[in-house]
């Protein structure tokens, strides 16, 4: 079925579970480790699914705020500083929008560092994949080959088959039996204080930032342009979106939350190509928090982690492929640069060591001149 430029089949929601490898860590962490309400994160991520999917018509993903999420759960937040640093970042991100400050960045970021910070991203995916895979090599092994075979099948997509395949082996475990009876459940109405927004800050906001200029911003608006060549989102429309889902969101029990382009690659990678993807997986989410919520940090967490793996290690692998776009020896020194540190230290380092790296690399010869000959 199709209205407009939106789509509405397997297809697509094949490509609603691309970045589950990301998505179900985190949520299964805020749920259990900081007691976030699952009613709360699901509708609030629903509705900003949705949101997304009608502003954009293209299957623009809804991911956790990686850095944020990783310090909450690592350092035990309460729900309220986690309320609070999803608030800090609406505020933030709405600033870069309406100031042009995001764009502006993005036209001083060469290429080459866009892709390295894409590539180091793909790398990370790959080795988390692998982790995950270890848990159970046999089922991984039977979820990667169900990912290959079936990435582009319409009519049996690959991500689908997988999702199907993790209920089966729950089921066949037993862990299905720890889901409750559907019972209606709205978003509490939730707070926090001043204090806590700059504490967020202070604890993973501010590294936040980089991350999500590069990566959330500006990587994700340069993949919207190599996907869909003739629809393009500025940094600056991205930066506005996700401003506004995290300045509401925290008032209903969201978690911080931006777009990604490690899941854009991923939703493509199996099957999305219109905001309809959006808009079903929004469905989904809005459907297990109204009605499931009691089960939903159960479910989450038995979903075999070696099926994720496999998911992960397709997205990685996706991600990688555009190491490509970057030909002559200048871009290869500032793309290796950005991956080289992003790897070793993290992103934000990566992004500053890539536009130096740039800035020497263009001082060097250029080998295709260097080669003419003189009478050319």
């Amino acid at each position: 079925m199709k209205i407009a430029s939106f789509e509405f089949n397997l297809r697509e929601l094949s490509g609603s579970f691309g970045n589950l490898g990301t998505f179900l860590p985190l949520a299964v962490g805020y749920i259990a480790v900081c007691g976030l309400d699952p009613a709360g994160l699901l509708v609030m991520m629903g509705l900003a699914n949705i949101a997304t999917g009608i502003a954009y018509r293209l299957p623009v993903p809804i991911e956790p705020m990686k850095v944020i999420a990783a310090a909450a759960i690592a350092q035990k937040w309460s729900p309220s500083l986690v309320y609070a640093a999803g608030f800090s970042m609406g505020v933030i991100w709405l600033l870069f929008a309406f100031t042009g400050l995001a764009s502006r960045l993005a036209r001083i970021t060469p290429a080459p560092v866009v892709w390295g910070i894409q590539a180091s991203l793909g790398i990370l995916l790959v080795m988390e994949a692998f982790r995950m895979l270890s848990t159970l090599w046999l089922l991984g092994g039977l979820a990667l080959l169900i990912g290959l075979l079936l990435r582009s099948s319409r009519h049996a997509p690959a991500a689908v088959v997988l999702v199907i395949v993790g209920v089966i082996y729950m089921g066949i475990r037993g862990e299905l039996a720890a889901v409750k009876s559907p019972g209606f459940m709205l978003p509490p109405f939730t707070l926090f204080s001043f204090r806590e927004v700059w504490q967020s800050l202070v604890l993973a906001g501010f590294a936040q930032i980089p991350l999500t200029i590069t990566n959330a911003t500006i990587a994700t608006s340069c993949l919207i342009t190599a996907y869909w060549p003739e629809r393009s989102v500025s940094p600056r429309v991205l930066s506005f979106s996700q401003g506004l889902m995290n300045f509401a969101a925290p008032f209903f029990g969201g978690m911080p939350m931006c777009h990604g382009a490690g899941g854009l690659a991923g939703r493509r990678l199996f099957g999305a190509r219109t905001g309809g993807t959006n808009i079903m997986e929004g469905i989904v989410e809005l459907t297990l928090g109204l009605f499931l919520a009691s089960s939903v940090g159960g479910l989450f967490g038995a979903f075999p982690r070696a099926v994720t793996g496999a998911m992960l290690l397709l997205v990685g692998m996706e991600l990688l492929k555009f190491t490509r776009e970057v030909k002559d020896r200048r871009g290869i020194f500032s793309m290796a640069t950005t991956v080289a540190v992003s790897l070793a230290s993290n992103m934000a380092f990566g992004f500053l060591a890539g536009i130096a790296a740039s800035l020497v690399a263009s001082r060097l010869p250029d080998a295709r001149k260097k080669a003419m000959p003189s009478g050319q």
